[in-house]
């Protein structure tokens, strides 16, 4: 039935669904793990290396996640070359922003625009939707840390602690059983959070450990980036290979506990 349904992005099926976005969300949860952890002082971004093959040459800058703006960071989870396309329309919109009002753009605001676009695609003929998710990370002077995630259909929500990509689900019931969580009124913002950046790193090792198929996680499977402030502004640190492989070292009992 889905086939008389399924060729064009603008026709809904008797159940009001629309085939291709359904499709375009299937082929992100068989992509890379992507994982963010929001923090009372930062956020941390971790992302899964796609397995290639010992031939193919390492590539200088990162593969998964990028920087969208002075203050905004994305993990990317799907098709990298739709992902490729959304990242400079982001810089273009951020970039625009910044020369129009003097300031940067409202991480928010910067997540809207994108799923403008992204939801354009779902409601013309002759297009597909961009088959990538992103976890956007960022601060403003306004709300602090802030994670976003979105999807092919352009929807946007903001989270504490989210994963996108393989094993998406697995990893969501660790991160909510695992994620200290502030006492407070239930607002979304960092300053409700128990957790520190150590916290996070240890967390993010955690739930990498156990939801990535590999025997060891080391610095070529493997990124990560921070976001935090440095003298009031905020500071994108993508980490290098050794910086990796001395974070999984430094969490190892996280990843592998001792046995008793």
């Amino acid at each position: 039935m889905a086939r008389r349904y399924d060729s064009r992005t603008t026709i809904f099926s008797p159940e009001g669904r629309l085939y291709q976005v359904e499709y375009a969300m299937e082929a992100i949860s068989h992509a890379g793990t992507v994982i963010g952890i929001l923090s009372k002082d930062g956020i941390v971004l971790a992302a899964e290396r796609q397995a290639t093959s010992s031939l193919l040459e390492q590539s200088i800058g990162s593969e998964k996640i990028y920087e969208m703006n002075d203050n905004v960071v994305a993990g990317v989870a799907g098709l990298t070359a739709d992902a490729n396309i959304l990242i400079n329309q982001s810089r273009l919109i951020a970039q625009r922003y910044l020369l129009r009002y003097d300031s940067p753009i409202p991480v928010e605001q910067l997540v809207r625009r994108l799923c403008d676009l992204k939801q354009g695609y779902t409601q013309f003929g002759g297009l597909r939707p961009f088959g990538v998710s992103f976890l956007c990370a960022g601060w403003d002077p306004t709300f602090g840390f802030q994670l976003y995630q979105s999807d092919p259909a352009g929807n946007y929500s903001s989270w504490k602690a989210a994963c996108i990509g393989e094993n998406s689900a697995n990893s969501q019931s660790i991160l909510k059983q695992e994620y200290k969580d502030g006492s407070g009124d239930g607002d979304s913002s960092a300053a409700n959070t128990d957790m520190t950046m150590e916290d996070a790193l240890k967390l993010t090792c955690l739930v990498l450990s156990k939801t990535i198929d590999t025997a060891k996680l080391t610095s070529e499977k493997l990124e990560f980036s921070t976001l935090t402030l440095r003298g009031g502004k905020p500071h994108i640190h993508i980490y290098t290979s050794s910086e990796i492989d001395q974070v999984l070292q430094e969490h190892a009992t996280a990843i592998k506990p001792t046995d008793e």
